[in-house]
């Protein structure tokens, strides 16, 4: 056996499915049938279940699973360590994060890193939150951007930009020309909300312990959305801060603070404990924690 054929049946046991792997791994399905076939020829056990509409991993197949996770760690440490010989850092990093942390958060973040390490290539996938941990946990990724707190005892988390929601406006809004305004006040007009997620969960818990019945106009799963629609007076819209600068600078949108609530949003570099980290991911994390970690200067609202 290969480490390909490694690679293509964990591929099939993380997807349940032998045409998406085979999308993944940009091969004929019959291509990786018998890539299967062959491990199992060799290894003496049935390591997937076809029987059924979907495809499971058979007893062995777990076991097979575990080691061959295992085997390919080893590899990649491997080749890290002898990279790390010639202090010549290579490779290439994956992150993860959703689409307001790419826009807005990692930009400068990816451009420091390049700058300094320029033989390494980063890729970035663009995910929802309990995608990005998944991602994680199956090591298809280095590093993902989350919002905290992470609960699972498996990752480490490191902090690396605090930020809060604002409410943002068109510019000619009646709440506009104001500093801030109360919670009370923000939802007398009609609200664009995020259909789910973090940010959702902390304004439903707001709205309910404030005994408010908000006026939903409608809801998004985009923050780059939400803005055009605000823009465009569909209604008005939570945001955290640091996704609106360059729109307030260009007169698109008018910011306002909560007077009587504050609702922060710290957002963390998450990776599994048991990863043996290279030089160069950890240059990346120390970038980001410089880079990132300060408080946001206040927004005057217009």
């Amino acid at each position: 056996m290969d480490f390909d054929q490694l690679e293509t049946f964990l591929e099939v046991a993380r997807l349940s499915s032998f045409s998406r792997a085979a999308e993944r791994r940009f091969r004929t399905q019959p291509a990786i049938s018998s890539q299967i076939r062959a491990l199992e020829e060799e290894v003496g056990a049935k390591l997937l279940d076809r029987s059924g509409g979907k495809v499971a991993v058979t007893g062995p197949g777990k076991v097979f699973q575990k080691y061959a996770e295992d085997v390919l760690e080893q590899r990649r440490v491997m080749l890290v360590s002898l990279a790390e010989m010639h202090r010549v850092p290579r490779g290439e990093l994956v992150v993860s994060a959703n689409e307001g942390t790419c826009l807005h958060i990692l930009p400068e973040v990816f451009a420091e890193f390049k700058r300094q390490y320029p033989s390494v290539a980063v890729s970035v996938k663009r995910l929802e939150h309990n995608k990005i941990l998944e991602a994680i946990i199956e090591n298809s990724c280095d590093f993902g951007v989350v919002s905290m707190p992470v609960p699972d005892k498996r990752l480490t988390v490191v902090p690396i930009h605090r930020d809060e929601l604002i409410v943002i406006t068109p510019p000619h809004h009646p709440l506009a020309g104001q500093n801030k305004a109360t919670v009370a006040e923000v939802v007398e007009y009609p609200l664009l909300l995020p259909k789910v997620g973090r940010t959702r969960d902390a304004l439903e818990m707001l709205f309910h312990e404030r005994k408010l019945k908000p006026r939903i106009s409608m809801e998004l799963d985009s923050s780059e959305l939400l803005k055009r629609f605000v823009a465009a007076d569909v209604g008005i819209g939570f945001i955290p801060r640091s996704h609106v600068a360059e729109d307030l600078q260009a007169n698109a949108l008018a910011a306002l603070i909560l007077a009587d609530a504050s609702i922060q949003r710290e957002l963390a570099l998450v990776f599994r404990k048991d990863k043996a980290l290279s030089r160069a991911a950890l240059a990346f994390i120390d970038i980001a924690v410089k880079l990132k970690a300060a408080l946001p200067a206040a927004i005057t609202a217009r």
